[in-house]
């Protein structure tokens, strides 16, 4: 398998997994650690609008190719085998069937909730004491 191959073939079980936790966080044997990380990143990979714009130099595509498959990788972790079976088992289904991932709106109230809480500590660490 070449390089470009293995990074695909990674690429669609990373986009696999985002939507194995939509289904673990919904699963009553998901434990409440995982769940609470797996909301966390479902809503910022399913989010329609890019938290760190990609046109952003490094920062961009830091999100995407570190933080993104660290907390899933962790999410993963923390979800007992079984469940996690069964879960991939319905991202797998769901992802045929559709044809894409789902899209969440918890996802657009997150990143602008995270914007919010930047330009206001801007504000008031960097601007609001000067005036």
């Amino acid at each position: 398998m070449s390089y470009t191959e293995q990074i695909r073939t990674w690429a669609r079980r990373l986009k696999r997994d985002g939507v194995t936790l939509w289904f673990a966080n919904k699963h009553p044997r998901t434990p409440f650690i995982a769940k609470a990380i797996s909301v966390f990143v479902v809503a910022y990979a399913l989010s329609p609008i890019d938290p760190i714009p990609d046109f952003i130099p490094v920062l961009g595509f830091l999100d995407e190719a570190l933080v993104l498959p660290g907390l899933i990788w962790l999410a993963i972790r923390l979800i007992p085998v079984d469940v996690l079976g069964e879960c991939r088992s319905q991202a797998s289904d769901w992802m045929e069937k559709e044809g894409r991932k789902p899209r969440t709106k918890w996802g657009i109230v997150l990143v602008i909730s995270i914007w919010i809480a930047i330009v206001w500590a801007f504000w008031h660490l960097v601007i609001g004491p000067r005036i």
